[in-house]
């Protein structure tokens, strides 16, 4: 009898570890279309998957009112960037915004005040920032755990290379060290925009997509730190973890509230296929659920915002700005990255042979400014554009760079153009591969024992 409850009870666990929601996982709900389905589909859509939160871009109460019949979902809504000088402009103003755009705060878990604030609002209202989140803060009831943030484009950062030596840009201080104090007092996590996809457009090398995709590769050692990254999305998080605890934040979390890869577009969008798309959503779900963490900060998966719940026909832009959707109109599935609840699983993530010697990422010498270039983010509305403009990014003096993406584009790590930086042969296991092959692996071995 005994043998026959631990067989139960151990595959009951394996079922809750592919099926059960994940609290670090969410996922955008971009509205830039006008073929979407309602509400109400969307909602039993979202409760089909292992997805625990939802980001809206601004309060849509039809959404709202249909995603609260979800118990298990909570919402990111948005506060829109024109709102900005309302909220701030007095604790009345924004309580009355608060009160008629959310009602009800029932499955509010937090409230972005801006997106991309810092980066594209302006001066003006980027010193009306943190007042308004200020505000805001005091026009929730006094109860309430609801977060208040805002998200940024990876070129808050001057530097990035290696990810130990990230830093702010310090033009932005005026505005990010208030508002990295509030979220220090809040318990708020700083919310951030990586995209690995477009450093491999800026990049195109079979090693640097098999960095973004989280695929099998030597790895690049941080040569301050000795850490080894095995892929892009860590490389960037670190980054903006290690410029957090420059500043001595190091309480602040990291949020990502947007990453994705697109599954289709144009001669102009090189790597958006549904084969990359499924490989970088489901390693990145897969590394998530490994609990593995960053090298910087192991053992801890940052709370992620996929990008998109579903494609938006009516973006401006390259043929991959509409292409971003993880589920078709239909409600089903665009490729598969294991996000059902039905025992859907994503890609094969077979071990990989063992790791070739790593690529060193050097220590940065500030003698080399690297360009910073820009794209139009893909929550918004506005013409997609790009332009490459000089910052104090610092480059490495051999080797490979970081350089630093802005708007959607965001942060990246990728081999400098012009150097030598050629990586070696051979491949290395990612980290959540190895885990996930060990968890199978015992499984199989315990019930073995008993069956």
């Amino acid at each position: 009898m005994m043998k026959r409850q631990l067989v139960a009870i151990l595959g009951f666990y394996i079922s809750l570890h592919f099926a059960a929601s994940q609290p670090f996982l969410g996922v955008n709900y971009g509205q830039v279309a006008d073929n979407l389905p309602p509400p109400s589909a969307t909602s039993r859509l979202l409760a089909s998957t292992t997805f625990q939160k939802l980001r809206l871009y601004d309060t849509n109460q039809d959404i709202i009112s249909a995603v609260e019949t979800n118990p298990s979902i909570s919402l990111l809504v948005g506060v829109a960037n024109g709102d900005i000088p309302l909220l701030a402009s007095s604790p009345s103003s924004a309580a009355s915004w608060l009160s008629s755009h959310l009602p009800s705060l029932k499955s509010i878990y937090s409230i972005s005040v801006g997106n991309e604030v810092l980066s594209f609002a302006g001066a003006s209202i980027s010193s009306q920032l943190v007042p308004a989140m200020e505000n805001l803060l005091s026009a929730l009831p006094p109860s309430s755990n609801i977060k208040i943030s805002t998200v940024h484009a990876m070129d808050i950062l001057s530097q990035s290379d290696p990810p130990s030596a990230g830093a702010f840009h310090t033009e932005y201080s005026t505005y990010l060290d208030p508002l990295l104090a509030f979220l220090n007092r809040t318990g708020s996590p700083l919310m951030i925009n990586p995209y690995p996809y477009f450093a491999y457009t800026s990049d195109t090398r079979p090693e640097t997509l098999a960095f973004c995709l989280f695929q099998p590769n030597p790895g690049r050692v941080d040569g301050n730190s000795g850490l080894t990254y095995m892929n892009m999305f860590d490389a960037q998080v670190d980054a903006v973890r290690a410029a957090l605890d420059a500043k001595g934040f190091t309480n602040v979390d990291i949020l990502v509230a947007e990453t994705g890869w697109p599954h289709s577009g144009d001669a102009n969008d090189p790597g958006a296929t549904p084969e990359n798309a499924r490989e970088y959503n489901g390693n990145l779900v897969a590394h998530l659920r490994s609990l593995s963490g960053t090298p910087r900060v192991p053992g801890k998966s940052v709370e992620t915002y996929l990008f998109a719940l579903y494609d938006e026909d009516l973006k401006p832009g390259a043929a991959s700005e509409r292409s971003f959707g993880l589920f078709s109109l239909n409600l089903t599935e665009n490729y598969d990255a294991g996000l059902l609840k039905n025992g859907s699983s994503s890609t094969n993530f077979a071990p990989a042979p063992a790791p070739s010697p790593s690529i060193s990422i050097p220590e940065t010498s500030a003698s080399a400014p690297a360009p910073v270039q820009t794209q139009t983010p893909s929550s918004q509305v506005a013409p997609t554009q790009s332009t490459t403009i000089s910052n104090p990014s610092i480059s490495p003096s051999s080797g490979c760079s970081v350089s630093v993406r802005g708007i959607e584009a965001n942060g990246t790590i990728q081999p400098a153009t012009g150097t030598d930086c050629q990586l070696p042969t051979g491949t290395a296991s990612h980290l959540s591969v190895k885990r996930f092959s060990i968890f199978i692996f015992i499984c199989h071995y315990v019930l073995s024992l008993y069956l």
